[in-house]
């Protein structure tokens, strides 16, 4: 263990000796840190640049080229990782049918095909948490399904990183459920994502978040600007599921920017600050980039919590382009451009929430606040099993991120005395005995004494 991490550690050990519980920061987070390997990753994104094309429309007999080699690659890495884990994993193809009648970006009838690998939880198998990255990638004409399209960054460098986090976590046993997933069809409409979602829901799948990474390899953006440690995560602030009744209550009990896919992002942005202070996680309060959509956005329409993960500084003239050099520029997603350091880093960031997720306890179903009129805010939630204590959270309304937290042991009832209500907004997580917490639970009831 390094200096710098033995120093957190026990920093956080004594902390939480004096408030009851079990050590804030776990040596197994730092150990999944220092497994990711940018060497494995920067070999698999040259695996799939070496496909030519990966449009989920092209080739799919070849064993070279085309979405169809790709794919099995995919598969047959998944299988490897579940073979040297005692068959901890099962792999398996998800499928949807594609007709060009109606699809104007469809230039033939397909079958969209996503690669999906589960590491069943031990206690809540079916519970799950998704790391899910791109198989796909696209030309200029996103029509054209021949020319070569490498998609180093986009987004072979997602799926890599999927990839790898498969490796390293597999490594290990958790509570929950962790899903690995390459998925189709992304440049053409997120069908991927739209058939796993559908998926998912069918089979009633408890899916807790669902992380999409779709570029993590570049750190030059077209402004010029090199940056290797921030990175954002955008998320939507409310669902798209939610009732008239909870739209209502909102607008009088606050929660704008309260909704399971924003508790997510601020969830991913504790955990990469507290183990690895040294990145930027920058918070994203949209569900994508301007008028542009992400393989998570199938996931939020059905009420899935989800939210995308990304480099900072995009580059527009290394993204959906034929390799070509015009007016002194040179344009296409080619390999030289991908910084294998900052797609481990992000790598990094995935596993280890993937990890405290699946370690976690549940969140709390239920949370009512009061405190009217009074000054003290109070709270009463329904316990949760596994959990060993919970955690009052609080922050300003203007605040993008938790910034004030009790620990209040195993009760489910507390008042925060001289916390006034109308200035804060609130939220609970439950604390599992290994010290790894929930999602923070916004209030979704409303109680006067």
């Amino acid at each position: 263990m390094t200096y710098h991490k033995l120093k957190l550690t026990i920093i956080a050990t004594l902390f939480f000796i004096v408030s009851g519980v079990e050590s804030q920061t776990n040596q197994k987070i730092y150990d999944i840190i220092d497994a990711v390997s940018a060497e494995r990753i920067e070999n698999d994104i040259k695996t799939l640049v070496s496909f030519g094309t990966r449009n989920t429309f092209s080739d799919t007999i070849s064993k070279t080229r085309g979405i169809g080699a790709a794919r099995r690659w995919i598969k047959s890495e998944f299988e490897t990782i579940s073979k040297n884990c005692n068959n901890c994993i099962d792999v398996f193809y998800q499928k949807d049918f594609v007709s060009k009648s109606g699809n104007s970006r469809v230039p033939h009838d397909a079958w969209v095909v996503n690669v999906v690998a589960i590491q069943k939880g031990t206690k809540y198998p079916n519970r799950y948490i998704v790391m899910s990255g791109d198989i796909d990638s696209r030309a200029s004409n996103t029509m054209d399904f021949t020319t070569d399209a490498p998609g180093a960054n986009d987004n072979a460098s997602g799926m890599a990183g999927t990839i790898e986090a498969a490796r390293v976590l597999s490594k290990y046993k958790f509570e929950s459920s962790i899903i690995y997933v390459g998925l189709s069809g992304e440049e053409q409409g997120l069908f991927g994502g739209a058939g796993l979602a559908k998926y998912a829901k069918e089979k009633r799948w408890n899916v807790i978040g669902i992380l999409n990474n779709d570029m993590i390899g570049n750190i030059k953006g077209v402004d010029g600007i090199i940056d290797n440690r921030t990175f954002r995560i955008f998320s939507e602030p409310v669902p798209p599921t939610e009732t008239e009744n909870q739209r209502r209550l909102r607008r009088f009990y606050g929660g704008e920017v309260d909704g399971i896919s924003r508790q997510l992002a601020r969830y991913i942005y504790k955990t990469t600050k507290t183990y690895m202070p040294e990145m930027n996680p920058m918070m994203v309060y949209r569900l994508d980039r301007f008028g542009r959509g992400g393989h998570h956005r199938p996931f939020n329409d059905l009420g899935f919590p989800g939210i995308r993960i990304m480099e900072a500084h995009e580059n527009y003239t290394q993204q959906h382009q034929d390799i070509r050099e015009e007016n002194g520029i040179q344009y296409g997603d080619v390999i030289k451009h991908v910084n294998f350091k900052y797609a481990q880093k992000l790598t990094s960031v995935n596993a280890i929430n993937l990890a405290s997720l699946a370690a976690a306890p549940p969140a709390p179903k239920t949370v009512a606040i009061g405190g009217i009129v009074q000054p003290a805010a109070k709270f009463k939630w329904d316990k949760v099993e596994g959990a060993i204590g919970y955690k009052i959270y609080w922050r300003d309304t203007t605040s993008p991120t938790w910034d004030y937290s009790r620990y209040v042991g195993n009760v489910s009832e507390f008042t925060l005395e001289g916390v006034v209500i109308d200035n804060f907004f609130f939220g609970i997580a439950a604390i599992g005995k290994n010290g790894f917490e929930s999602v923070v639970a916004f209030p979704n009831q409303v109680f006067r004494d």
